[in-house]
């Protein structure tokens, strides 16, 4: 095998390019784009040397840019004619096709060249349910006979059968209908369209399908026999030149993905999970849906999306908003000027960060396309070259300035006017809770929460803390417990026992879960040692002798809880009335007001995990 390294060059040339190109397009994905091509390289430079198809997996939460980087990449690479996309199902409402190789086939992959497959949302091809269950599968079983070796048997001997009888039965009838005498009889026809299409992608014909129509049906004939003959369309067709990627959203690895409506979360904070997730995770989600024999094809290249950063959102917002004013410019020789408070607006009410970017286009339509027409139509009519766009947050007003002239149209973001409408009393409510969450927390951690909040975007008021990483252990299990009851605890101290609220109710179902396995599954308890968890053991113990003494734990942790908020009651109501009043606070105010009460506590950055310092006490 001779190498053209010039060639090679100017592929690698092209690839380099091809980088670049989706740097510019993508934000937040840079080392996504670097690993891409860095494991694609082989196929795109020297597939020859290829024995099997590269598989390359991609996975992350919706909206981060995973099909449309693989269909910018393709058409950078000119493989549009060579690339197929596949979204593979166990429902029968999928497609027409039953296997991956007919679709192959009628997308014109049928041959052994270089060519790109998609198979998008794998997620929902699993081959087990959620309880373990085995799936029953009639169709795209061939999907795991591509992962292993790249090669897909043909299934066209009855068909190519098929079409010979047919010729052969209407030649008999042409000769009974000559013998009687018939004259205008077509003995030998040009084939039509779909026999031309079918027979093309049968005998992996290089011609094109209009050639074969010109083809007579009695030479079409004799090429099916010489191809039987020779065996070779018989043959499984080899992929080992395909790039496969695979590209998917796993729920078990992403449990933050089920938070598709959570405005108010920080961005970072996700990111800063979402980083921490590892291919040992994904291969454990992917272990929850498909067999392990399954699980193994998928191979060893998982490249993980991280859901992206505040600073990528601020990135995206802007890049907008500068299309448009090219676009503006280009077209009506107008020139905009967007303040930041227009990107703030944005922001607030575009951004989901577990949806990715799709909520932040629409937004962008929503608050300066729709608006911006009117502003146009009053440059236009009076001459103006100029327009500045600003949003004046306390009148809830967008402005549009042209010359002497200024355009006021009422607007209130669609999420800020869900935060705005939480009630006083409700948020005053949330606020007490919330901080008895808070104080618990970093009396038991030592550092702030990430971010308090007790006016949010959900379609009814609540409110939340959100931790950082924790390290189970025996102590930190009876903490955490201590910290989900301090909330409702919290408003009986502040506002009495008959007026807590039923917001405890999510906090006690994760109280009472731990201190279950705390008895039950860990063994922590001196007098339960056996594991009292475990429900299909055919000898397994009874979980209801373990009850009284959950019970117990719970009400001496409550009781515990309630001692330690108040010796600490006049921070839970300094904090409670800061918050109620700004509706959020970030870990450095909360920092300044625990300092005031005399408690000292760290601020950790997103992702930090809490653990007991064991390399010290080993070597100590």
């Amino acid at each position: 095998m001779t190498i053209n390294k010039e060639e090679i060059q100017k592929k690698k040339k092209k690839l380099d390019d091809c980088k670049a190109f989706l740097k510019k397009e993508f934000i937040g994905i840079d080392k996504i784009i670097d690993d891409l091509m860095e494991y694609l390289q082989i196929w795109y430079l020297m597939p020859e040397i290829l024995t099997r198809p590269v598989v390359i997996n991609l996975w992350g939460m919706t909206g981060v840019g995973k099909t449309d980087l693989i269909r910018k990449m393709v058409r950078f690479l000119e493989f549009q004619n060579r690339f197929v996309e596949i979204e593979l199902s166990n429902s029968d409402e999928t497609s027409w096709s039953k296997s991956v190789s007919d679709i192959f086939q009628s997308n014109g992959l049928s041959d052994e060249k270089p060519s790109i497959v998609l198979f998008d949302e794998i997620q929902r091809f699993n081959t087990i349910d959620p309880d373990g269950t085995p799936v029953p599968q009639t169709k795209f079983t061939d999907f795991w006979e591509l992962l292993s070796d790249g090669r897909l048997s043909k299934r066209e001997r009855e068909d190519l059968e098929h079409y010979l009888f047919s010729y052969l039965f209407r030649k008999k009838e042409n000769d009974r209908r000559k013998l009687n005498g018939e004259t205008e009889l077509d003995e030998n026809p040009y084939l039509n369209l779909w026999d031309a299409k079918e027979l093309k992608k049968y005998l992996s014909m290089d011609d094109d399908v209009m050639s074969i129509i010109d083809m007579k049906e009695e030479d079409m004939i004799q090429l099916i026999r010489k191809k039987q003959k020779e065996k070779k369309i018989y043959e499984p067709v080899d992929y080992s030149k395909m790039l496969i990627i695979i590209s998917g959203n796993l729920d078990e690895a992403f449990q933050m993905s089920r938070d598709t409506s959570e405005a108010d979360v920080d961005a970072n904070i996700y990111h800063a999970f979402t980083k921490k997730i590892t291919v040992v995770d994904i291969k454990n989600a992917l272990a929850r849906k498909f067999r392990p024999e399954q699980v193994a094809r998928f191979g060893n290249i998982h490249l993980i999306y991280f859901s992206l950063k505040t600073e990528d959102f601020q990135k995206l917002i802007q890049r907008e908003i500068n299309t448009l004013k090219h676009k503006t410019k280009t077209k009506f020789g107008v020139t905009l000027k967007i303040s930041k408070a227009v990107n703030e607006l944005i922001y607030r009410n575009g951004v989901f960060p577990v949806q990715g970017v799709r909520p932040v286009f629409s937004s962008v339509v929503d608050i300066l396309d729709t608006n911006l027409s009117k502003f146009l139509f009053e440059a236009i009519i009076h001459e103006g070259n100029t327009i500045e766009i600003d949003y004046l947050e306390k009148q809830k007003i967008i402005t549009g300035k042209i010359g002497s002239r200024t355009i006021e149209i009422p607007y209130l973001g669609r999420i800020d006017k869900i935060r705005q409408s939480n009630q006083q009393d409700a948020v005053a409510n949330i606020s007490v809770h919330e901080c008895g969450h808070a104080i618990s927390y970093m009396l038991y951690t030592g550092f702030t929460p990430l971010q308090l909040k007790s006016k949010v975007a959900s379609s009814y008021a609540a409110g939340f803390t959100f931790p950082h990483q924790i390290h189970d252990t025996k102590e930190s299990l009876l903490d955490r417990i201590k910290i989900y009851l301090a909330g409702g605890i919290a408003e009986e101290i502040i506002f009495g026992e008959k007026n807590a609220s039923i917001g405890r109710s999510h906090d006690r179902e994760q109280a009472t879960s731990l201190a279950i396995d705390y008895i039950r599954k860990y063994g922590f308890e001196e007098n339960y040692q056996a594991h009292y968890s475990l429900e299909d053991y055919p000898y397994r113990m009874q979980q209801h002798i373990t009850d009284e003494r959950v019970e117990k734990l719970i009400q001496e942790l409550s009781e515990k809880t309630r001692e330690d908020l108040i010796i600490h009651i006049n921070l839970l109501k300094d904090m409670s009335t800061t918050l109620s009043q700004k509706g959020s606070m970030l870990p450095k105010e909360i920092h300044d007001i625990v300092f005031r009460h005399k408690l000292k506590v760290e601020i950790k950055e997103e992702g930090y995990l809490h653990i007991t310092n064991y390399h010290q006490i080993l070597n100590s």
